[in-house]
């Protein structure tokens, strides 16, 4: 299985993935107030995403993650569009994110800084379509066979696109694992990443052993790189150690910034998460990750920050070498 991460790590020491989205369109005035959350934006304003993925390639990522995250059949179907008006979204995500690249490779012609980005077409769990929390508990109750039927309408449109690889992503259990590995084998030329969901330094947000996990992961071919995101930013360190010993293969992170959550004012209550993510990173990376990156209520801001510290930090390492 070709790895497409291989020529940014070697050239880089260390790719840096993009940020939040969903928030990030918030946070510029998008209205995400339904279940389709991101993915809703796909119909009504597509510019805007493509907007954030050009914002991210400037603070310095080397990957962006598709806007296909919470995208499904049954979602847009509620929204009154036919299947093939849904594959046409899925496809959508990937040319927005191509686009982005296009226009950002044509800012740098003059001076070219670092290889061209790629695409990681997302693939975010089935307790994303419920938009109940439940990609956060994993309690779906549904068989590997019925989350294999689920996620292969889109994992199949999304093969056929340009996308570099999929990112199957905030994963909370091993059930969905097990289903995504498993159907993968379906698109056997495409590489995924595996990225779960935890709710402390061990656990999965299942409370199944997050080693468990990595062995999963491990286990399989297509499966490029593996670790976390959309997880405290306080356990990444701990799941990073827990993987390092258990796989050869490259570990990820891109939590969340760690906010809390005020269910009584529906808000995110500032300041109460990570607010510089400049030595957080530098740990992540001493602890093993080689794709770093950020979720939920993370900035291009933060990425630029992520970006340059861990530019910083290879540096140093090479010099050290020599």
């Amino acid at each position: 299985m070709f790895n497409p991460l291989t020529p940014l790590l070697e050239a880089n020491g260390v790719i840096v993935l993009d940020g939040a989205l969903a928030t990030e369109l918030e946070r510029r005035g998008a209205d995400l107030s339904d279940a389709l959350w991101s993915a809703r934006l796909l119909i009504d304003a597509p510019e805007m995403i493509r907007s954030v993925h050009l914002d991210y390639l400037r603070a310095g990522a080397d990957v962006l993650i598709t806007a296909s995250y919470q995208a499904s059949i049954e979602g847009f179907k509620r929204r009154g569009l036919n299947e093939a008006q849904v594959r046409t979204l899925f496809r959508l995500s990937v040319q927005l994110a191509a686009e982005a690249i296009a226009e950002h490779l044509a800012e740098e012609r003059s001076a070219p800084s670092r290889l061209p980005p790629l695409i990681a077409a997302s693939i975010g769990p089935y307790g994303a379509y419920l938009a109940d929390g439940s990609e956060y508990r994993g309690d779906y109750g549904l068989s590997v066979e019925a989350l294999i039927a689920w996620h292969r309408p889109r994992v199949s449109t999304l093969a056929e696109t340009e996308a570099d690889l999929f990112a199957c992503e905030t994963i909370p259990c091993l059930t969905e694992a097990e289903a995504l590995i498993r159907l993968l084998e379906e698109c056997p030329d495409m590489p995924a990443w595996l990225s779960f969901s935890c709710r402390d330094g061990e656990s999965l947000s299942s409370g199944e052993p997050f080693a468990e996990a990595v062995r999963l992961a491990n286990s399989s071919k297509q499966i490029v790189a593996m670790g976390v995101n959309c997880t405290a930013p306080r356990y990444v360190e701990s799941l990073l150690h827990i993987a390092r010993p258990l796989t050869d293969k490259p570990l990820l992170c891109y939590p969340n910034s760690g906010e809390r959550w005020d269910a009584e004012a529906r808000c995110w209550v500032e300041g109460t998460g990570v607010t510089d993510f400049a030595e957080p990173a530098r740990r992540w990376y001493a602890a093993g990750a080689r794709l770093i990156g950020g979720c939920c209520r993370t900035t291009p801001a933060d990425i630029a920050v992520i970006a340059q510290t861990l530019r910083q930090e290879v540096e140093q390492r090479r010099r050290r070498a020599l």
